[in-house]
């Protein structure tokens, strides 16, 4: 393929792929309740009415959804720190086997990830809640996790940890004012990383999250009242704009780790 299709074709792939988030600020600002062309207007009222207090199962769905991205962020990030520190820096019996289980629910449609958790839950006696939620998205945040976290510890260099025990540190002291702090930068990428993940994620949460739905939840359950889009569309630009700013920093911090490991930025998630 040439240099000009390669444009070509990408372009149109990008137009196809964000033609469609572009048009939800076009309809939140618009003051018909009916979404479509011509246009009726622009309004910031459907804005306003996010915060009025009829809202209050919105606002009970935007804590549940902060709730459960934050805690799995916090637990993936603790997960993907252990995997990727042992896959990095040991060997030991079927590693690649063991790895490659922990990576795929990268590969599985979350369809069957979903179903699968609610049968489990359900025959060991354990009622669908926000932390059946948290369970089923740490185990799909937990690869990425991983993913960025094994590139910030292989580009540690092994001889600095190895200076510090010669010098008289444990591990645990070398690995928490040595390692954590040259790697901090791909932590914070990971923690940002899945808190999006996690707040975005629908069909796991629609199967496991019970009476307290989360955001896209309760997002998908407006769909079915014509006059509640103009708001879901308000929302979803709100959330468009918030999920772009932590791709930002995540892919800055990114970016950060491998100068300050001396290494050339190779692309990343931007």
């Amino acid at each position: 393929m040439s240099g000009r299709s390669l444009r070509i074709y990408a372009f149109v792939y990008l137009v196809f792929l964000y033609a469609p988030i572009a048009l939800l600020p076009i309809f939140a600002f618009n003051d018909g309740t009916i979404i479509a062309f011509p246009l009726q207007g622009g309004t910031t009222r459907w804005f306003t009415e996010l915060f009025a207090a009829r809202s209050t199962a919105l606002h009970e769905s935007v804590i549940n959804s902060l709730i459960v991205a934050s805690i799995t962020a916090v637990f993936s990030t603790l997960l993907g720190i252990c995997a990727a520190r042992a896959a990095t820096r040991y060997r030991f019996p079927a590693q690649r086997g063991i790895m490659g289980l922990i990576m795929l629910p990268l590969v599985l449609p979350e369809i069957i990830v979903a179903v699968s958790l609610l049968i489990v839950f359900m025959n060991v006696g354990l009622g669908i809640s926000l932390w059946t939620v948290i369970m089923g998205h740490v185990l799909i945040c937990t690869p990425f996790c991983i993913a960025i976290l094994n590139s910030s510890f292989q580009n540690l260099d092994p001889a600095i940890e190895e200076a510090a025990h010669d010098l008289g540190e444990t591990q645990w002291n070398t690995f928490r004012l040595i390692t954590l702090p040259l790697v901090m930068p791909g932590i914070i990428s990971s923690l940002l990383i899945s808190f999006t993940i996690s707040l975005d994620e629908f069909i796991i949460a629609f199967f496991l999250s019970g009476t307290d739905p989360t955001l896209p939840v309760y997002l998908w359950s407006q769909l079915r009242f014509p006059q509640r889009l103009p708001v879901v569309m308000a929302l979803g630009t709100i959330l468009v704009v918030l999920s772009i700013l932590i791709l930002i920093l995540a892919e800055t911090m990114r970016r950060y780790g491998l100068r300050r490991a001396g290494l050339k930025d190779k692309g990343g998630f931007l």
